[in-house]
């Protein structure tokens, strides 16, 4: 067996903790009504409401009033509604450092703690941000599956299995709308890539469409009732997301889905969208529908009632969300406030997933600790969440250096080398190290001019990559100029710049260094926000030496999207790589432990383009060997939103991913090396060796198409049918993860039968055998052979965790939903006969077998 799989025991003691993660069953919920569900006097005059409205006041509401809002109707009490992307923070109306959002982990790393509680309370965290922030509908959560591990958006997607997914995503959605706040599960459907993902086509077959990419949005629907789905940008099966009958089937017809659809931004292509279930067209106000839909419906191409009935789920959602008079919000009694900044550090903490600890190396005893090296360009500056819209400015962020040198005793030696670059291009300038000219205050000065290069208006900012998207720029506008003092930390040479799309001008004290336009090649919305084309300058400083830098942008005449971004920074540039890998190896030798941090980079994780392949980026695998030759006692913490290859992993102590970990990061990964915290996550996806081994890879459409050849058989069903022919195997399997402690899963046991139809709770005991508290993940599957239908070797049906202190014992009980014995076709079937249940803690265990007949 691989060592890694092996668990491992520690020393310490914790008081326990209960936990309850149950799947959302497939039955109906047992309440008087729905939450959100409106009362019957209620929508009739929601429904008189609509009616009432004129053809042209009612096809106005259908296209957003700007990039982030919905029109305002003040003669019938509607005030507009505020969308908001997430769906890891809630960022508001715009990308303004100053107005700071909680930074919460990746949605990769929330599946990695398998609780549905967790998902429950991020959910709350998140629509008590959006209150704060004015905002009434989160654009979120992402669930899309993990179909191959190249996926570029993977970070902020789930898990590579529907019931995980699914069943987070309702908790998810539950807590955000328990705020009042209208959730937005998305991209609705089978967006599982994003190169040319404006216009491919994903052909999916009906059972796959329906258990695998359906099923992970069903709960958020049926149990936890969305009040918004977003439609995605991608055709299925030949008919745009936002044309397709797969809005009215199964999502408004079988599911009973109420809310408004949203489009993603300039998804709606054409007035066909509005004779499908499409309500909401977005970004406004000019859009496909406008005059051309209102012309469509006077001519009979789009009927009117199909309009009244966009508008009457339009006036819902207002009503839901307060912004309607004469209507009560959906919900007035809201949970207690919660600390955004200890639910992150919490995420965080439960979502890390420990794969290696030999011999016990982990938790480290601080007290017995005399030096730490702490090694990685991640360690200092890590990567706390992915790029593109899900991006948000929080206050602060925690890096593994700095939560390490604050969590460890005054007596311990940190030392810190970068060892191997990571960060490609322009970084923002560290907000310490701006110097506000005009203002005399930290940061940047920022004068908007008009035409004539006169002054509009100006205002003092914090950060040096400043996005405008939709908002912010004055009336007017004809350029932007930005200006600081940049203080170095070092002497030498450094290598500052400017990136932007269009005209820009530098100058570096007082010199034009350049004056020319910036193109942008790519056509991708995120690199031209987030990693835009740039020009970089070499400029020989003293350390503590201000450097004044200046920059004008002129504004494009015409925008088809109200967008600008412009990035002041400085690229590192490493002139002899081996030397910096020297240089860790030296601190490491003598350290009492090396702590290296490794992981991936905006280049190759972020919304808009997939991956080239799971490598970590420059020399970081050299420089982990290197490290790891010199001291066993060699940590490594992955800083990365999705899988990576480790081909060092048999030769490190202890390797923990820690994923992108929001705000708290660096905190949380202290908490974890010192014991503190105990490590609770388990893998949402399989992780690999070597992309040769990957079943399932394509990203790439040919001839505009992606096509899910793979069928049932994604993620680890994907593995496991490789492996029946002979197959490479994966490095981690599907719900993997150590802990500090370790457990005994006793007797499982399941009614020998049950009606089809049903659901069924299988009781397993739990023993913590261990020293410590420690938490354990209870996962059932379900296999059946000689089944007369294709299906996976196994599929996981349900899972529950507990915390158990040392010696404590617990009774899990795993609800399985009815619907886990099923399968489509034409319709929900069940195959009657013996089911196996496989008890187990992972997708690759000695499970326990109980059969089960359903009759």
């Amino acid at each position: 067996m691989n060592p890694t799989l092996s668990a491992q025991k520690t020393t310490e003691t914790k008081t326990a903790e209960a936990e309850t993660a149950v799947p959302a069953t497939t039955e109906p919920a047992e309440t008087p009504a729905r939450p959100g569900e409106l009362p019957d006097a209620a929508e009739a005059r929601l429904r008189e409401l609509a009616r009432s409205l004129s053809l042209e006041q009612q096809i106005k509401l259908l296209t957003g009033a700007d990039v982030w809002s919905t029109h305002a109707l003040p003669e019938i009490g509607l005030k507009r509604i505020v969308l908001s992307d997430g769906p890891a923070g809630i960022r508001g109306e715009d990308f303004d450092e100053r107005h700071d959002s909680v930074s919460l982990p990746s949605s990769s790393a929330l599946s990695a703690t398998w609780s549905v509680d967790i998902a429950r309370r991020y959910g709350q965290v998140l629509g008590q941000e959006a209150r704060r922030k004015g905002v009434h509908a989160v654009l979120g959560p992402t669930i899309n599956l993990h179909r191959s591990p190249l996926g570029g958006r993977h970070f902020e997607c789930m898990s590579e299995d529907p019931r995980l997914t699914a069943t987070l995503a309702a908790g998810y959605v539950s807590g955000v709308q328990s705020m009042g706040v209208g959730a937005t599960p998305k991209h609705y459907l089978a967006n599982e890539a994003e190169t040319e993902r404006f216009t491919s086509d994903s052909v999916v077959d009906e059972r796959p469409l329906r258990e695998l990419y359906l099923a992970a949005f069903e709960d958020a629907i049926t149990e936890a009732r969305a009040w918004l789905v977003m439609s995605s940008y991608n055709a299925i099966n030949g008919t745009t997301a936002s044309e397709n009958t797969l809005l009215e089937t199964p999502l408004s017809s079988e599911w009973g889905f109420d809310g408004v659809v949203v489009s993603d931004w300039t998804g709606v292509r054409s007035v066909e969208a509005a004779n499908a279930h499409q309500d909401l067209e977005m970004p406004g106000p000019v859009g496909h529908w406008g005059a051309k839909l209102l012309a469509a419906v006077e001519d009979g191409r789009v009927s009117g009632e199909e309009i009244l009935e966009k508008i009457t789920r339009i006036l819902r959602l207002a009503a839901r969300v307060g912004s309607l008079e004469g209507f009560e919000p959906a919900v007035t009694d809201f949970p207690g406030a919660l600390d955004g900044a200890q639910v992150a550090r919490e995420v965080a903490v439960r979502g890390a997933v420990l794969i290696r600890n030999e011999g016990g190396l982990l938790p480290l005893d601080a007290a017995a600790l005399g030096s730490v090296a702490v090694i990685g360009h991640n360690a200092e500056e890590a990567r706390t969440q992915g790029g593109g819209s899900a991006t948000v400015m929080p206050k602060y962020t925690v890096s593994p250096l700095e939560g390490l040198r604050t969590a460890l005793p005054d007596g311990v030696t940190v030392t810190f080398s970068r060892g191997a670059k990571v960060a490609e291009g322009l970084q923002p300038f560290p907000r310490k190290s701006l110097h506000n000219p005009v203002s005399g205050v930290p940061g940047m000065r920022v004068t908007f001019l008009d035409a004539e290069g006169k002054e509009i208006s100006g205002e003092d900012r914090l950060a040096s990559h400043l996005i405008w998207f939709g908002v912010g720029i004055p009336e007017g506008t004809a350029a932007i100029r930005m200006q600081t003092e940049w203080t170095a930390e070092r002497a030498g040479i450094h290598h500052l710049g400017v990136g932007t799309v269009g005209q820009i001008r530098l100058a570096i004290d007082g010199t034009d260094v350049f004056n020319s336009e910036l193109e942008d090649d790519t056509n991708v919305l995120g690199a031209a926000l987030f990693d835009p084309p740039q020009t970089i300058h070499s400029v020989e400083t003293a350390a503590g030496k201000r450097v004044a830098i200046e920059a004008l942008y002129q504004l494009p005449e015409q925008q088809e999207i109200p967008l600008t971004a412009i990035l002041l920074g400085e690229e590192t540039v490493v002139a002899d790589p081996q030397a910096e890998i020297r240089a860790a190896v030296e601190a490491a030798r003598t350290a009492d432990v090396a702590i290296v941090v490794v992981g991936t980079n905006a280049a190759i994780e972020s919304e808009g383009f997939d991956r080239k392949d799971l490598d970590l980026p420059g020399h970081q695998n050299e420089l982990v060997e290197a490290v790891a030759a010199v001291n066993p006692r060699t940590v490594v913490v992955v800083n990365s939103g999705s899988p990576v290859l480790m081909p060092w992993l048999d030769r490190v102590g202890a390797v923990l991913l820690g994923w992108f970990g929001g705000q708290e990061f660096g905190a949380a990964v202290a908490d974890i090396l010192l014991g503190t915290e105990e490590p609770g996550g388990r893998l949402p996806t399989t992780w690999p060796a070597a992309l040769e081994d990957v079943p399932v890879l394509s990203t790439t459409p040919v001839d505009g198409k992606v096509v899910y050849s793979e069928g049932l058989h994604v993620g680890y069903r994907a593995w496991l049918r490789q492996q029946t022919a002979g197959g490479a195997a994966p490095l981690l399997p599907f719900g993997f993860g150590l802990g500090y402690t370790t457990f005994e899963l006793e007797g499982a046991h399941a009614p020998e039968s049950v009606p089809a139809g049903k659901d069924v709770v299988v009781h397993v005991p739990v023993r913590n055998t261990g020293t410590r508290t420690g938490r354990e993940v209870v996962q059932v599957y379900i296999a059946r052979e000689n089944s007369a239908v294709e299906r996976p070797a196994r599929w996981l049906a349900g899972f529950a965790g507990t915390h158990l202190a040392a010696g404590g014992t617990d009774s899990v009980q795993v609800r399985i939903p009815a619907r886990a014995f099923g399968h489509y076709d034409g319709g929900w079937q069940v195959e009657r006969g013996s089911f196996r249940l496989l008890v187990g803690r992972h997708a690759a265990d000695d499970f326990q077998e109980l059969e089960i007949e359903v009759r």
